[in-house]
């Protein structure tokens, strides 16, 4: 009995692990998750990069992607937490849009410094959006550091100017900012 009940043990085991072939052609369901009383990007109205035109339109909040700090700080100003909150429920209503987050600093200080604040500053950014709602996984910050001046000058004026954090999005289908 012992002998016919351990290879019909094994068939069955075999027999259940043996999959159907899949249409690696098909797409993954994709769930949606729209905020409540937000709208989702629809077809058409896209810029040049592929991104809505909400994003990019002057006239739009959403256009605005640069929020700034002070000298050798990384607490994201009340001034600018109307337009993070904004971004945040752009990303909530759009989970498929991804944001990366540049921080940046002036010239002054060491590199390493720099970089350490900018990555703080990029941080904080992006704390703020999680907790409006955005996801982890939607947005990513990194730290520049001095690497990329919005004003070249060498006066408080153009210092104020690079201490900052830019948020950049990128569309599901690939394209965007970065």
């Amino acid at each position: 009995m012992n002998k016919l009940l351990i290879p019909a043990l094994l068939a069955a085991l075999v027999a259940g692990c043996s999959s159907t072939p899949v249409d690696e052609t098909a797409g993954a369901p994709v769930e949606s998750r729209s905020g409540a009383g937000v709208t989702p990007v629809t077809a058409g109205g896209l810029d040049s990069r592929g991104l809505p035109k909400e994003l990019t339109d002057p006239k739009s909040v959403l256009s605005r992607r640069s929020i700034y700090f002070d000298l050798d700080k990384y607490e994201v100003k009340d001034e600018y937490r109307d337009l993070v909150a904004a971004h945040a429920k752009y990303l909530v209503a759009n989970r498929g849009f991804k944001m990366l987050i540049q921080g940046n600093t002036d010239e002054r200080g060491s590199r390493e410094y720099n970089l350490s604040l900018g990555q703080k500053r990029s941080e904080a950014v992006k704390r703020s959006l999680v907790l409006l709602g955005a996801t982890e996984d939607q947005v990513e910050s990194v730290s520049l550091g001095e690497e990329k001046p919005k004003n070249p000058g060498r006066d408080e004026a153009a210092w104020s100017e690079n201490r900052r954090a830019d948020m950049l999005y990128k569309a599901p289908d690939g394209r965007g900012e970065f």
